[in-house]
């Protein structure tokens, strides 16, 4: 069995998705990937392609927010430590919800 392979000549930002596409992607399958994509992509009232470029951006969306790291200027580092040494305040409408019993009980 083949691996898929793509290969990306152009990178677009989420402020071009609604422009030209001029961008192009080369994609390898098995017929049993292929297969199922085109299942999914009618489920979906897509075309292969729509529901193939849809997928890809919602799941290249979601690795980038997954990143662990991230980098931010001094004076933003030192309002977040200045904002956890903080004591905790106590608000009366957070007490009173958390002593009331949960619904399911």
């Amino acid at each position: 069995m083949k691996s898929s392979k793509i290969k990306a000549k152009a990178y677009r930002s989420r402020a071009g998705v609604s422009g030209t596409r001029s961008a192009r992607l080369g994609l390898r399958t098995t017929p049993a990937q292929a297969a199922l994509i085109q299942r999914a992509a009618e489920v979906k009232g897509k075309s292969v392609t729509e529901f193939v470029l849809s997928s890809a951006c919602e799941k290249a969306e979601q690795t980038l927010l997954d990143q662990r790291f991230f980098s931010v200027s001094e004076e933003a580092w030192q309002e977040f430590q200045d904002a956890l040494e903080r004591p905790a305040q106590l608000k009366a409408g957070l007490r009173r919800l958390l002593s009331e019993p949960a619904v399911w009980e």
